[in-house]
């Protein structure tokens, strides 16, 4: 399905690796210009760039390094993203984890965890937003997590980051409706990425808890954020699309 008929345009955040590397692969073959963001995977994000331009020579691709931690960065690159006539799309997947219990937590971690995950994302969209409205056409999406939507001991800080991040984009959808732009959160369950390889020697016990008894793949997330990013997803909009192998459905993964 091949939606660029005019050099249509997404950026992606943390798509150097993990799940954010398979969405912009999955928008570079929907015909996509993608350029996205990376912090210190540099040989990645190398690898990516030759892999796209080798397969999709007619379009465009490029790799920006951002510390979505350093505010001057953000703005920086946000106020390229209010330059960039042809932006169809943005995809904020880049994520700080940030694990403590509740009543231990640094502030100075929690902070940058808040800044990473939600207000990066809040400048994005003020830069983004502009040739959006003037295109009267354009795509938000938040890869966030089911943790925004279910309490889990030591997660309070990631939680509330998420969370935040679902909030904000819910009132982006209502209030950029007419103008034609869609605003939306993926909640991704256990996915199959580095940030799970802290938890592997409790795997088995975690995917038991799992209705379909398995982790997710990047690729099945990539895949629905694809779908919001088509022409058939325009009505879609101020959703919550968790993706967690029956999780929400009621399983409970404490007990």
């Amino acid at each position: 399905m091949t939606v660029n008929e005019g050099a249509m345009q997404v950026t992606v955040t943390g798509g150097s690796r993990g799940i954010g590397r398979e969405v912009v692969r999955a928008l570079a073959v929907d015909g996509f210009d993608v350029e996205f963001t990376y912090r210190n995977s540099v040989d990645q994000a190398a690898e990516l760039l030759e892999e796209l331009r080798a397969n999709w020579p007619v379009q465009d691709f490029d790799a920006h390094r951002l510390d979505l931690a350093d505010r001057e960065q953000v703005d920086r690159f946000t106020e390229r993203l209010g330059e960039t006539g042809s932006l169809f799309g943005l995809v904020h997947n880049a994520g700080q984890s940030c694990d403590a219990l509740a009543a231990m937590i640094d502030q100075d971690a929690a902070e940058q965890a808040m800044q990473v995950n939600f207000w990066s994302l809040t400048r994005l969209v003020t830069g983004a937003v502009r040739p959006m409205m003037q295109a009267r056409a354009g795509r938000i999406i938040g890869i966030g997590s089911m943790a925004a939507l279910h309490a889990m001991p030591g997660n309070s800080i990631y939680a509330a980051t998420k969370g935040a991040m679902l909030s904000y984009l819910r009132t982006v959808a209502v209030e950029f409706a007419r103008k034609g732009i869609t605003a939306n959160f993926i909640a991704p369950g256990y996915v199959d990425t580095d940030m799970m390889t802290a938890y592997a020697d409790r795997r088995a016990d975690m995917e038991r808890r799992i209705p379909v008894r398995r982790f997710g793949t990047p690729c099945e997330v990539a895949e629905l954020a694809r779908h919001l990013m088509s022409p058939a997803a325009k009505y879609i909009t101020g959703s919550v699309l968790p993706i967690d192998g029956g999780v929400s459905a009621g399983m409970a993964l404490y007990g």
